[in-house]
């Protein structure tokens, strides 16, 4: 392993805490990973890391080599990127998280166009609503939903997509469609819960140029959205998703829109990456390509 791979694989270790991980991220095995550290400590004559049983962790020495690192790795990038056979026909692996409606509805239909575009490259897509750590699990980039709040990634803007309070047929015949927001309280809602907060029972509306949450009752709680829009069809209760994700049910009869006249408020779709000076060209082509198709799909 030369310097540079030797560098990367250390900055990843400082970044996931975990030889594994860090090994895993960069397809090597672990103990090539163990022993290249180990050549690189001995090189410099410091101890780079500390290793415990369950957690690895840079010494005060390993953190200032790490800044470096970075600093290094970033213009080895820089230089790569201003040679245009390597702008311009990137290699090497692209991960991407994507959630399930994002890949099997925008991203995976026009992904051949990538590949024809960039043959060299390869694309790795895991989907799920379980929100990965991008540096820790060795992920390029993702698209999510919301406003993030990690300072740590970069967000570049996607689109806004429209939400939508439905039910199915037999549970508005069964209570009654409400006609106002007020009469929310009235209704079961399915409560969705996301990693280890508290579950969601509320329905969001925007009334006078405000965010206001209504709760209702609910006696089904589920942590995944296919379980989430399931639930409603079944008619165990209200839920509220962006209309891309509903398209089908609502065109189909299977879920039925309630309370459309009233504002709900939009969802903005952004594609995080983690923070750096410069983006690597297969990553840069590739959240390009991605800002491309969602502005095909919903507007610029």
């Amino acid at each position: 392993m030369d310097r540079f791979d030797a560098m990367t694989l250390f900055t990843r270790i400082v970044e996931s805490g975990s030889f594994t991980r860090a090994a895993n991220a960069l397809d090597i095995p672990r103990a090539s990973a163990t022993l290249a550290i180990q050549q690189l400590e001995a090189r410099l004559a410091i101890r780079l890391l500390e290793r415990t049983t369950r957690t690895v962790r840079p010494t005060p020495e390993g953190e200032t080599y790490y800044a470096r690192c970075l600093e290094l790795l970033a213009e080895l990038e820089d230089t790569e990127a201003m040679l245009s056979p390597v702008a311009d026909d990137p290699r090497g692996t692209v991960r991407v998280e994507l959630h399930g409606t994002h890949a099997t509805r925008i991203v995976l239909p026009r992904l051949a166009e990538f590949r024809a575009r960039y043959p060299r490259l390869e694309v790795v897509v895991t989907t799920g609503d379980r929100r990965v750590d991008l540096v820790a699990e060795g992920v390029d980039c993702a698209v999510r939903s919301g406003t993030s709040e990690d300072s740590s990634l970069v967000a570049r803007y996607l689109t806004t997509l429209e939400q939508v309070i439905c039910a199915s047929p037999g549970y508005l015949d069964r209570m009654g469609v409400p006609q106002t927001p007020t009469a929310l309280a009235e209704h079961d809602v399915v409560r969705f819960v996301s990693g280890h907060g508290a579950p969601d029972g509320t329905l969001d509306l925007i009334i006078d140029g405000q965010l206001c949450r209504f709760a209702s009752g609910g006696w089904l709680t589920v942590n995944d959205a296919e379980s989430y829009m399931a639930a409603a069809i079944e008619g165990h209760g209200l839920i509220q998703l962006p209309r891309l994700r509903l398209e089908d049910e609502l065109a189909a009869g299977r879920l039925v829109e309630v309370l459309a006249d009233w504002q709900k408020p939009a969802l903005p779709i952004h594609i995080v990456y983690p923070q750096r000076r410069l983006l690597a060209p297969r990553v840069r082509v590739f959240i390009d390509w991605l800002q491309t198709i969602y502005a095909d799909r919903f507007g610029a």
